[in-house]
């Protein structure tokens, strides 16, 4: 009895202890595991339930920076637009949706137009559930069902792409007019994303339907009354293809940017500049949009905070005159059109470039570009081609001759003061080059920039290449001459891009042949293509002494401003960017800017245009022979492209500019280039004496906005962007 007492005992123990145990063990798991969920994946999970149950959002649309010319005078501004918007939160159902816009299109007026097919069928499936199911039979679904192999997901997406190849035309043409306005405002609701206000209608919002919708907010869950924006171009003509074009928010993001934009916090609906300076300088331009934190349970919104505050995107001020600007078009306009009219002369002149820039800073004062084209209606019209001032190539001619004599300094071949027999060059199985004039003399270096001689520049480009010329001989020269002169022409910017802060420059087009023929055709410009942004910036190389200034258009940053009538503080000032300064001594430049002042001044100068002018001008002309392609006719016709480069002051240069005439005449040459280019260089000084008259240099009034109030007063002074 008391062994059986005694065992009893002992059994009782074991039995606790294993309980004991496996409490023990079953704790230190326990602990182990949430020491897993705090410590390595508490992060993670914390994060988690940061995503879930706080969002933030970026709310509102902040306007655009403003962009002003040098003189703070308004070229590109925003217009306020009536806006509808509506969010939705990240439960919002469907049928909710469609619930509200049905009621919006009971209140607003929407265009219907962007409607497509595909969203004709989405909303046919919504607005007729009943129908929809009847589209795919119990059979295929149980088909679909009895595959293992497709997910719930994979066979619910099957039955839907099934249910939209069974709608039928009547089934989508169906839609009443009213029913269509339903779709267009659920279209848009749904292209936002959740907690994200999408703008439904901004275009020609009337206040009684802003009246309307406000006194029933309360029916329409997250619709919401706002103010928009719209870019507006103040004047439409000017610079149009160089300011570049900003998105609406039906076209948001543009699709070949949208993963780079997104990467940046931009939402797909967000506008964005698309083109050339919007583009360019959209980190600058873009507004801050207001950030937003919802806190939310299960999807349901319970709070909001405020992050931070949205502004207005920051100001820019181009280095452009805005009225030397639009003086220049107007020449250009006027010369381009009389001489297009001649048929019989000029044939096939459609366009005309003109550039001006400050020779010590690189500023951009102008850049015109004017060419023929078809409108919208199918007319032909006069259009802005401004963007061609750097983004198309010619051959120039004459033009480039001071950097061959430059050229031919700095590689030794030609010393200051040095004469050479112009004479017509005969090489064996080489058509034969000659000046334009008809007889064979020594002219200096000087000289021979002032009466364009060719033959002085074929010799030149022969003593370079270290070959000797015998007539009707063949010509043995050194093929590596091409890439000397090539480098030494780009210490002027020819054939280099120039760095002008605009997307899509070229850089010119090379020849390929390394023939003698080919290399003196090369140093009096009849070779390689340049563009007329290449050319004001080798003029304005020659012109301040030897050194290559960057041309921009971006001069200075501004905050916005909380006053219309002045700019806001300065935030940055583009700095003047030299690029090299040519291998060439002082002398040697002065030498070339005699012969570029007897071009202008001297008694067989080629631009004595500019010799009564009440300004001191230096300058070179060219001419090219040139080729132009008839896309109607698919053939191609000789002709010639003129082109006059300069500056002036010639003691205290200001200003330098290029002009360039593409396929201006055939036979007779008219000439319009050097009008143009005395036209402009008048009016340049004009505008000077009159700004100096009203007080535009004056640092006391280097903050005011100049044209305001005759923005704001002015119906007809420019355009909305589309």
């Amino acid at each position: 009895m008391k062994e059986k007492k005694k065992k009893k005992k002992t059994h009782v123990p074991l039995r606790m202890n294993l309980l004991f145990i496996s409490v023990f063990f079953l704790f230190s798991i326990l602990i182990l595991r949430l020491g897993i969920v705090q410590i390595v994946q508490g992060n993670h999970y914390e994060a988690e339930v940061s995503r879930t149950e706080n969002v933030k959002s970026h709310n509102g649309t902040p306007p655009r920076g403003k962009i002003y010319d040098r003189y703070r005078n308004v070229i590109v501004d925003n217009v306020p637009l009536n806006a509808i918007t509506y969010t939705r939160t990240q439960t919002t159902k469907p049928k909710n949706m469609l619930k509200v816009a049905k009621s919006l299109a009971e209140l607003i007026d929407m265009d219907t137009g962007k409607i497509t097919d595909r969203d004709r069928k989405d909303f046919w499936l919504l607005s007729y559930p009943d129908k929809a199911e009847k589209l795919v039979s119990k059979e295929e679904i149980k088909r679909l069902e009895d595959d293992e192999d497709l997910s719930e997901d994979k066979r619910n997406k099957k039955i839907y792409e099934m249910q939209l190849e069974r709608i039928t035309d009547q089934d989508i043409n169906s839609f009443s007019e009213k029913e269509e306005e339903v779709l267009a405002i659920f279209r848009e609701f749904n292209t936002g994303y959740a907690l994200s206000p999408q703008i439904i209608k901004n275009k020609d919002v009337s206040m009684e339907e802003m009246a309307r919708v406000s006194e029933r907010l309360s029916e329409m869950p997250g619709v919401n009354v706002t103010t928009d924006w719209e870019r507006k171009y103040v004047n439409d003509s000017t610079l149009r293809t160089i300011l570049g074009r900003v998105s609406t928010s039906q076209q948001g993001l543009p699709s070949e940017l949208v993963k780079e934009y997104k990467a940046q916090g931009y939402a797909l609906n967000d506008r964005v500049g698309t083109s050339y300076f919007e583009s360019e300088y959209e980190n600058v331009l873009k507004g801050q949009k207001e950030e937003i934190e919802f806190i939310t349970k299960n999807g349901s919104v319970l709070d909001t905070q405020l992050v931070s505050e949205g502004h207005s995107g920051k100001d820019v001020v181009l280095t452009i005159d805005l009225q030397l600007q639009k003086e220049i078009e107007k020449i250009v306009e006027e010369e381009l059109s009389k001489q297009a009219s001649k048929y019989w002369e000029s044939p096939f002149l459609d366009r005309a470039f003109v550039v001006m820039m400050d020779p010590h800073t690189g500023e951009i004062l102008s850049m015109v570009g004017k060419k023929y084209g078809k409108n919208t209606d199918g007319q032909t019209e006069l259009q802005d081609y401004a963007l061609g001032t750097y983004t198309s190539e010619y051959g120039v001619g004459s033009a480039v001759k001071g950097a061959t004599v430059l050229t031919g300094y700095m590689t030794g071949a030609l010393n200051v003061g040095d004469a050479l027999y112009d004479e017509p060059i005969n090489i064996k199985d080489t058509p034969e080059k000659r000046s334009w004039f008809n007889y064979s003399k020594y002219f200096t270096d000087v000289e021979a920039l002032e009466i364009s001689s060719n033959g002085f520049m074929f010799k030149t480009a022969i003593k370079i290449a270290n070959a000797t010329y015998r007539p009707n001989q063949p010509m043995d020269i050194d093929v590596k001459a091409f890439d000397t002169m090539r480098n030494y022409y780009s210490q002027f910017g020819l054939g280099v891009k120039t760095g002008v802060d605009l997307p899509g420059e070229v850089v010119g087009l090379k020849g390929t042949e390394r023939i003698p023929g080919k290399l003196l055709d090369f140093a009096i410009g009849q070779y390689d293509l340049y563009t007329p942004m290449q050319l004001v910036q080798y003029a304005s190389t020659i012109a301040n002494g030897g050194y290559r200034m960057e041309p921009h258009i971006m001069k200075e940053i501004r905050e916005p401003s909380q006053e219309r009538e002045k700019v806001g503080p300065l935030l940055l000032e583009n700095e003047s960017q030299v690029l090299n300064r040519i291998d060439a001594t002082e002398r040697e430049i002065q030498q070339v800017q005699r012969g570029f002042y007897r071009v202008a001044h001297g008694s067989h100068g080629t631009a004595t245009i500019f010799k009564n002018a009440p300004y001191d001008a230096a300058a070179k002309s060219g001419t090219a022979e040139a080729f132009y392609y008839s896309p109607e006719e698919k053939r191609q016709y000789q002709t010639y492209n003129t082109t006059l480069i300069g500056y002036a002051p010639y003691d205290n240069p200001e200003i330098a500019f290029s002009v360039v005439l593409p396929y201006s005449h055939q036979n007779k040459d008219p000439y319009v280039n050097k009008t143009i280019a005395k036209r402009v260089m008048d009016k340049y000084f004009e505008l000077k004496k009159q700004y100096d008259k009203e007080g535009y240099f004056n640092s006391s009034t280097e903050e005011e906005v100049r044209n305001a109030d005759q923005l704001e007063n002015t119906d007809d002074q420019g355009t909305l962007e589309e």
